[in-house]
């Protein structure tokens, strides 16, 4: 779990380069006691912060702290608008407890008179439910939500989908058949990624890597435990990660089912 002193550590020596901060990558960010007031540092050093969640932590109370937090953007999963289909992509998750979680915050920043956090519910389009995407329209709008976002699905076996996630409407998919009939990703996979070059993930504990599709953290490029991130920036590895890409991101791993060249979300 990331700890709040490594945390104000690492925003002291990055603050004037950082514009934006997001606070999720594999795990549920409200699990960690630290994480509002590691929002509020963050805050006070003029940095937009983003964040995305479960909304299974967000009682009253976690709401009102949200809110007095500084947080900026709050992205709510909410995948489904039944039980029966938000659990389907949400293991042991409660649709109940998402609801009432968005409603607390809205709640508080109406209370409270704050035009943050920008709340939008993420519905993350897949076959299982992609039959209730104009329900969820009318959920947000009751709930009052500032908007609700569908997201494509990246798909890790997309050419054989054993868990039938890819959507019938073509236009929620990242994916498309080509002229055989076999499933492949509509970006052009073109030699280029900006985010080599402007963004990058830290994990928990300290180390760097390329991006959020990295998502155990196989392509180590520093650690900040023992470098500088300018040290890490402009070190040997991630100039040949960089090179990599740019000769032939197709036989990159992360990179060969990346959303990079795509639009991921749809109206």
């Amino acid at each position: 779990m990331l700890q709040k002193d490594f945390f104000t550590a690492t925003i002291d020596d990055l603050h004037k380069d950082l514009l934006y901060l997001i606070f999720y990558f594999q795990g549920e960010p409200y699990l960690n006691p630290e994480f509002l007031n590691m929002v509020q540092y963050a805050h006070s050093k003029g940095i937009y912060t983003a964040t995305s969640t479960n909304a299974h932590y967000l009682t009253d109370e976690k709401a009102r702290l949200t809110v007095e937090s500084g947080l900026d953007r709050l992205i709510i999963s909410i995948d489904g608008t039944t039980q029966d289909v938000y659990e389907q992509y949400r293991r042991g998750g409660n649709l109940n407890k998402v609801l009432e979680g968005a409603a607390h915050i809205i709640k508080w920043k109406k209370e409270l008179k704050s035009k943050t956090p920008f709340v939008f519910f993420q519905f993350l389009v897949v076959k299982p439910n992609e039959h209730q995407i104009e329900e969820i329209k009318e959920i947000g709008k009751k709930i009052g939500v500032d908007q609700v976002r569908f997201k494509t699905a990246q798909i890790y076996d997309y050419e054989n989908d054993p868990n039938q996630l890819i959507p019938q409407n073509n236009k929620y998919s990242r994916y498309k058949k080509d002229k055989k009939g076999k499933t492949q990703i509509k970006s052009s996979l073109q030699n280029h990624c900006w985010k080599l070059w402007h963004s990058n993930v830290i994990t928990w504990d300290g180390l760097v890597v390329p991006c959020c599709f990295d998502k155990d953290a196989d392509h180590k490029l520093g650690d900040l435990k023992t470098q500088s991130f300018k040290e890490i920036w402009q070190n040997e590895q991630y100039k040949h990660f960089r090179k990599t890409l740019s000769n032939s991101r197709k036989n990159i791993d992360i990179c060969a089912n990346c959303s990079e060249g795509l639009s991921v979300w749809e109206d």
